[in-house]
């Protein structure tokens, strides 16, 4: 009874533990994450693009790069809080990624879910492949699909009106379990994939090409559908 009682509550501990949220970003600094921007490697001077700023984690943009967990994810819920302070630009959450600097010298091997203003929500191929359904209208002809330089990457959202006014604060789910990616922005699903070609991988932030501020990074594990 007693050898009952104990696999009881440790199954029950499990199970809490398993669904709990957590933040990947701490308020104070980058730990538990890396920086890789290539311009500072070859300039030990250039600053960095992220920042802690009031509290929250800002891409600054320019050099462009990527701040990386150190950890590896699947099967989760990512919950992020971003907006555009100044002017509106280009940003992006990267998930499953693998292989450092793999397109264009820069962006790591991963599936990029948009954050650019008034796209957030398309998926970019990097080094890796997702399907949708109507694939050749939302990503054009056949022929030109790929995952590399000079092929068709990007897979656009289905409402571009899910966005927040400029300056307010939007919110995004990234739900990822095992080859299959769902996307929320503000509440409202903006893209789902299946088939992705990875099912783990680090999580990033981009720095490219305007500032961003990001107030919550919250991660929640979550359990592989048994069909999958």
């Amino acid at each position: 009874m007693k050898k009952f009682l104990l696999s009881a509550a440790l199954l029950c501990s499990a199970t809490l533990c398993f669904a709990q949220t957590r933040s990947l970003f701490n308020g104070k600094d980058f730990t538990g994450w890396h920086i890789d921007v290539p311009a500072m490697e070859k300039d030990s001077s250039t600053p960095s693009p992220f920042i802690i700023r009031n509290g929250m984690m800002v891409s600054l943009a320019n050099p462009q790069g990527h701040v990386i967990t150190d950890a590896v994810y699947e099967n989760f819920r990512l919950d992020v809080e971003y907006r555009f302070p100044g002017k509106p630009g280009n940003c992006g959450v990267l998930v499953f990624a693998s292989k450092p600097r793999m397109l264009y010298s820069m962006f790591p091997q991963s599936i990029e879910v948009q954050m650019m203003h008034q796209n957030a929500g398309d998926f970019w191929c990097i080094g890796e492949n997702i399907e949708v359904p109507d694939m050749e209208t939302r990503r054009g002809p056949r022929e030109n699909w790929g995952t590399t330089e000079g092929k068709e990457r990007r897979i656009k959202n289905l409402t571009d009106n899910s966005e927040k006014p400029l300056g307010e604060w939007n919110h995004m789910r990234i739900e990822c379990r095992g080859n299959t990616v769902k996307v929320w922005v503000n509440g409202d699903l903006v893209n789902e994939g299946t088939n992705a070609t990875a099912s783990r991988g680090q999580i990033a932030l981009q720095a490219e090409g305007s500032e961003v501020e990001f107030r919550k990074v919250d991660l929640t594990p979550l359990k592989r559908n048994r069909k999958q």
